[in-house]
């Protein structure tokens, strides 16, 4: 139990810390006279470097150790959010929430692959998994309570006081329960510092220019300029990595950094891919219905935050009713039943209107909450299952890089559609629509996924006797 502890308090850090600083910036802007755009760069900063940084975390992972790599990860996310309480002017804090990011970037993907190794076991692997995922999914819904409930009581620097006595007691517990031989046996290939760079430069810019399109619009030269030079640099990087291992098969001593030949593993692709639509459909529309609350109903953001309760801490729910669950079918027919039940969820908001009775949301509150945890606990299972052991920080990386794509786009795509409709409302009910969709499509990519992660695993059958029983 103690290092499921360890490596679920890594990830209670990198959830908690997207949602709690939020509701800190108005006293960040009063205390440090910051402006706007350095606002932006504290919020967004962090989820920017995270994700432009999965990838080599991944491959570092899988390369020298997870165990060293998850360690790594805390230390720097540790030392960042240190940086980030003791900050006088806006450029530490924003240098500290770049350095969170790239902590998160180590740690996450490291954390998948201990789990992996720690849990061999299918049916143990899917229950730890459950444990990973609800502790992850009550960070993130906690964050804006816990945040305006230590800015009331302590300013805005405890938000990040907060993180230092919990990572430390996770390096604790790594230490004392993980041995320390965890790096994956064989010989490892040398690393690709060209497509660690193409890579890292490519998501970034995707990544920067996502956040950015929310407040300056998809039209701004800054935004279009990140966005192709994202699309150039992960186009070059994908030519990189088919001739880099195309090369190590014929004898080649360097490794891609994201080997091609993963996407060809049973259902990884749709299960990717069904990361990035629930991540767009879901905190798409969380970023919308923040606004909803604040700014047609008149909320506090401490109100807020307890407004969003029901569907952000259906984590409690989700995951014993998935661990029951998958023990018996495996993860996608319980990722199918949360992809349904959040394509409804979603419906639930076209009532919405300034003065519908909050009682009205509530069912799309619980069962869109429902239905995204449900499937990313089932779809993160269904990940590890998929990967091989070599390869788990490499293959947890591009699942959490497809998540981080999907939530940037599902942001500054829902915020445009709130901004440039006839009103916040309509805005808000189109984007309903959208995440629906998006949900519904992952539906219809987990039935088949299924079918062919049963095939893959399937024993084969036993050979006739020679006596012909």
């Amino acid at each position: 139990m103690a290092p499921l502890i360890a490596l679920s308090l890594g990830y209670f850090l990198v959830m908690l810390d997207v949602t709690v600083v939020n509701v800190a910036i108005p006293d960040i802007r009063t205390s440090l006279g910051t402006g706007a755009t350095a606002l932006q760069w504290i919020v967004d900063g962090y989820s920017a470097l995270f994700a432009g940084l999965l990838l080599f975390g991944g491959a570092l992972a899988d390369r020298v150790g997870h165990r060293r790599t998850f360690l790594t990860g805390l230390g720097v996310f540790t030392v960042a959010s240190l940086v980030c309480a003791l900050a006088g002017s806006p450029a530490p804090l924003i240098a500290g929430r770049l350095g969170q990011g790239a902590g998160a970037a180590l740690l996450v993907p490291a954390s998948l692959g201990l789990l992996g190794a720690t849990y061999p076991d299918r049916a143990v692997r899917a229950r730890a998994v459950t444990v990973w995922g609800a502790v992850a999914s009550v960070a993130f819904g906690t964050g804006p309570v816990a945040g305006g409930l230590l800015v009331a009581g302590s300013g805005w620097r405890a938000v990040f006081w907060l993180n230092l006595p919990v990572a430390l007691l996770a390096i604790a517990l790594t230490l004392r329960h993980f041995p320390v031989a965890s790096r994956p046996r064989g010989k490892a290939a040398k690393p690709d510092p060209f497509g660690q760079l193409l890579g890292a430069v490519g998501l970034i810019a995707l990544a920067g220019g996502l956040n950015e399109a929310g407040t300056r619009g998809w039209t701004s030269p800054l935004v279009l300029f990140a966005l192709g030079l994202g699309a150039a640099a992960l186009a070059a990087f994908a030519a990189v990595e088919r001739v880099l291992e195309a090369h190590l098969h014929a004898g080649g001593r360097r490794a891609p950094l994201l080997p091609p030949s993963l996407f060809r593993a049973p259902s990884f692709t749709p299960t990717a891919a069904i990361g990035l639509l629930i991540s767009l459909g879901y905190y798409g529309m969380l970023f919308l219905t923040t606004l909803y609350f604040q700014q047609e109903r008149g909320f506090s953001a401490l109100a807020t935050g307890f407004a969003l309760l029901p569907s952000v801490c259906m984590g409690l729910v989700a995951a014993p009713l998935f661990s029951r669950i998958t023990a018996r079918t495996g993860p996608y027919p319980p990722m199918a039943v949360g992809l349904a039940l959040g394509a409804l969820g979603f419906l639930g908001w076209l009532p919405a209107g300034p003065h519908t009775p909050y009682p009205v949301l509530l069912f799309a509150l619980i069962a869109t909450g429902l239905g995204q945890t449900l499937t990313a606990l089932a779809a993160t299972a269904a990940i590890v299952d998929t990967a091989p052991a070599e390869g788990a920080g490499t293959a947890s990386a591009v699942f959490n890089v497809a998540r981080q794509v999907g939530s940037a786009v599902g942001v500054a795509l829902f915020g445009t559609l709130a901004t440039t409709a006839s009103g916040f409302a309509e805005g808000l009910r189109l984007s309903a629509c959208l995440a629906a969709a998006a949900f519904a499509t992952g539906f219809l990519l987990a039935l088949p996924a299924g079918r062919r992660a049963a095939t893959a695993i399937a024993p084969a059958p036993a050979p006739a006797s020679a006596g012909g029983n």
